[in-house]
């Protein structure tokens, strides 16, 4: 059995945000629409951005940070415009001093005449991304890990242990002549999956 108070202080969490924010922040006659999502790729980062642009497609600037990976060690800041570090930054520094990764943060500036100078831009742009983030919801998930496995029928009992023991998720499963199956865990206890798959008799790992 797993000492679950081991599995449980696994360096294999992260935080991030659990669904999509947005509001309004207004300074001196400028407006900016704040946004914030969840994401896991730059795919998914490319069309939030996309469907902004279509739905902001009259606003001057389209400012926004991102960070990916378990450390955030993926990241972009854009100040699309504005004077140099006094959007994109800010925005990133907000996703930073919270501890998130895997968000997309986007500021939407529509100009309201009456310039704010550097340090007023930073502050706005800071102050939409901090509200953008107390109006979500901070949440910790996993890293998560992968394999496929190819096993005969008589050892479905000891698979199926092992799946309920560590909780593993069933991603996809095929049952022919024999049982195919890809389960999905927590990345801080793949190689103890590893290992105890290999130990069942007649399965193969067809990825690890």
């Amino acid at each position: 059995m797993p000492d679950f108070g081991e599995l449980s202080a696994l360096d294999d969490t992260f935080f991030t945000v659990s669904r999509t924010s947005e509001g309004l922040y207004k300074d001196r006659s400028s407006k900016f629409h704040y946004y914030s999502f969840p994401v896991r790729n730059e795919e998914e980062i490319k069309s939030r951005l996309g469907g902004l642009r279509k739905k902001h497609f009259d606003a001057r600037h389209h400012c926004f940070a991102w960070t990916l990976g378990k450390d955030g060690e993926q990241f972009r800041a854009n100040d699309d415009g504005e004077p140099n570090h006094s959007a994109g930054d800010p925005i990133l520094g907000q996703i930073r001093s919270n501890n998130l990764t895997n968000i997309l943060i986007v500021v939407v500036r529509y100009f309201g005449g009456t310039k704010l100078g550097i340090s007023g831009l930073i502050q706005a742009y800071k102050t939409s991304a901090a509200m953008a983030i107390e109006e979500n919801e901070i949440i910790e998930e996993q890293v998560k890990a992968s394999v496929a496995i190819h096993f005969p029928y008589p050892v479905m009992n000891d698979v199926m242990k092992l799946i309920k023991t560590y909780d593993l998720k069933i991603i996809t499963q095929e049952m022919t002549l024999d049982c195919q199956m890809q389960l999905e865990f927590r990345k801080g206890i793949q190689e103890l999956i590893v290992n105890s798959l290999e130990e069942i008799e007649g399965l193969q790992l067809t990825n690890a």
